[in-house]
């Protein structure tokens, strides 16, 4: 009786052992994944933050808005602050033709961003023949690819791009991965989206960017949000 019992204290010390070992490297494990998340938060926040895109220029053949939501059909107080910083390059001469960009517009509207932009620069006195619209995209990635098709159709080369500061470390990022030839950026401040909820949106959003850049080489991508 007494080898059998030694047997099963030997078993279950063997147990406890293997036991305490896979907690050990399970907490070794969530400690890196923790250590490497704060290292990539880190990171990206200084590339959001320290990103200049430099002087815009005297002239472009056309200036790129990035869309943003609208609020019944209107666009909301972020897009506005873009809408009115194009305005202003294009009432300075700088470009002559908007490409407004993007999709599906937000909760309880029925138009699309781009249409939502088009319809606010009408107001203010933009005539439709200087404006190009791309209605599909629902992504930063898809307004640029589809801005790039825009210009292509038309014989569009030097572009600037209009989005507010804290997005446009990405953009910049996926105008370089979709070779734009020759683009600038020129960003708007906003005073309207607290700073509390421009960064931590903007890291998720600039980390799915980064997955999907590899994922895009196997024709795979993350789901937007």
């Amino acid at each position: 009786m007494k080898p059998i019992m030694q047997a099963v204290m030997a078993v279950e010390t063997a147990g406890h052992t293997r036991g305490r070992r896979l907690r050990r490297l399970a907490l070794r494990i969530i400690l890196a994944a923790v250590l490497l998340t704060v290292i990539w938060v880190g990171y990206l926040l200084w590339v959001i933050n320290r990103f200049d895109p430099g002087p815009v220029g005297e002239s472009y053949d056309a200036g790129i808005v990035l869309g943003a939501s609208l609020w019944r059909d209107v666009p909301s107080p972020g897009l506005r602050e873009r809408l009115d910083h194009a305005l202003k390059l294009y009432e300075e001469g700088r470009f002559d033709t908007f490409i407004l960009t993007g999709g599906y517009g937000g909760v309880r509207s029925r138009l699309a961003e781009a249409e939502g932009m088009r319809n606010y620069l009408l107001e203010r006195g933009v005539p439709e023949s200087d404006m190009l619209l791309e209605t599909t995209s629902t992504s930063t990635y898809d307004n640029l690819l589809n801005s790039k098709a825009i210009m292509r159709e038309h014989d569009i080369e030097k572009v600037v791009i209009i989005t507010h500061e804290f997005h446009s470390a990405r953009a910049y990022d996926i105008a370089r991965y979709l070779n734009y030839p020759d683009a600038d950026l020129s960003p708007a401040k906003s005073e309207v989206v607290p700073e509390h909820q421009q960064q931590p949106r903007e890291v998720l959003a600039f980390t799915k960017w980064k997955i999907d850049s590899l994922l895009l080489k196997l024709g795979l991508r993350l789901p937007d949000f």
